[in-house]
């Protein structure tokens, strides 16, 4: 279908420049500049480093899309962290490199990283890992918890969704979802109502990081 002469009757109306503001797409008929109106075109983001959150905050309804997607792809380096992980049985240390003075019958300990340690007796050497991942095998995986914060306005809130979808684009029925560490899942979120409706979301991937065998709850591992 030929649609120039719609095109150009759009331009002489609205001027020829597309204005490309959220509150004017549906007025000017350029929802195609509207980020993510569908899961096949969605907004794309990258994850390495975890723990690591995504937020949204901003509009959708009826003077823009009536929803939004974004594909979030992870590829989880797992030899650093922006937090401590504990593995079972140990606990996570704090170490300063400052010198404090700290409890009067213990003296402050200096690390030396060039040092060659060897056994002594029953004494191990330390492996110092700072800021790693746990070593749980190939089969890692990571939590994404997706939280609705609301606006406190409640005619606001009861018309907003907020979801889940598998790579398969299905939508997870739950507000947890496990993502093995290389893979991509998505976030919708969507109007009901025939207004404009504003949204503070956040998508928090990677407060846990565990093997497929200590995943308690197996229904929250995303399906294929």
């Amino acid at each position: 279908m030929d649609v120039t002469q719609e095109i150009q009757r759009n331009n002489l109306i609205y001027g020829a420049s597309d204005y490309t503001a959220p509150n004017g797409l549906a007025a000017s008929k350029s929802l195609n500049y509207a980020d993510g109106p569908s899961i096949t075109r969605p907004a794309h983001q990258e994850c390495s480093i975890i723990p690591f959150t995504f937020k949204y905050q901003s509009e959708v309804g009826l003077f823009g899309a009536e929803n939004y997607f974004a594909k979030i792809d992870l590829n989880i380096d797992n030899s650093i962290a922006s937090a401590c992980f504990e593995e079972p049985g140990w606990r996570c240390a704090e170490m300063t490199v400052e010198l404090t003075q700290g409890d009067p019958y213990y003296e402050n300990g200096v690390v030396d990283r060039d040092f060659s340690c060897v056994t002594q007796n029953t004494y191990e050497c330390p492996n110092i890992i700072e800021n790693r991942l746990p070593n749980v095998g190939r089969n890692a995986y990571v939590s994404v918890d997706l939280i609705n914060k609301k606006t406190g306005n409640q005619f606001n809130d009861d018309w907003l969704d907020v979801r889940l979808y598998t790579q398969s684009r299905e939508e997870h029925p739950y507000n947890r979802m496990w993502v093995k560490a290389k893979d991509f899942f998505y976030v919708g979120i969507h109007a009901r109502n025939t207004r404009r409706l504003s949204f503070d979301v956040a998508c928090v991937i990677g407060l846990e990081y565990a093997a497929y065998e200590s995943i308690r709850d197996k229904r929250l591992i995303m399906r294929r």
